[in-house]
């Protein structure tokens, strides 16, 4: 099965998983996944970006394009926009969003100091 990987810690993270989940698609939060080391991934990578897992649990995609499949998985009019969110002439505008919410994740609603990514 596949899914989208969140960090329960924040807040923010938090309150658009449990959006994504209400509209079918599977999350689970990191510190719930027991060897992070099985799907390929480590903390300090989870900690940073979402990630999506594939169905053969191996983890494929990364923060935008993480999103990107999550909102294909949820249908309706969200799938059509995760398909040209991973069009290529689009991902570099996707990964440039992706990573200004991330690094402000803090400051947007639901959000909490556990929020605030270590600067790097």
């Amino acid at each position: 099965m596949s899914y989208l990987i969140y960090d329960a810690d924040c807040g923010f993270c938090t309150n658009a998983a449990r959006w994504a989940e209400r509209r079918g698609v599977a999350v689970r939060a990191w510190q719930a996944i027991p060897d992070l080391a099985a799907v390929g991934l480590t903390e300090e990578m989870v900690t940073a970006a979402a990630y999506w897992v594939g169905p053969d649990g191996e983890a494929r995609d990364a923060g935008a394009m993480a999103i990107a499949r999550g909102l294909e998985h949820s249908g309706g009019w969200r799938r059509p926009v995760g398909r040209v969110l991973r069009m290529r002439w689009v991902r570099p505008l996707a990964a440039l969003v992706y990573r200004w919410i991330a690094a402000n994740r803090y400051r947007l609603p639901g959000s909490t100091e556990a929020c605030r990514l270590p600067p790097g």
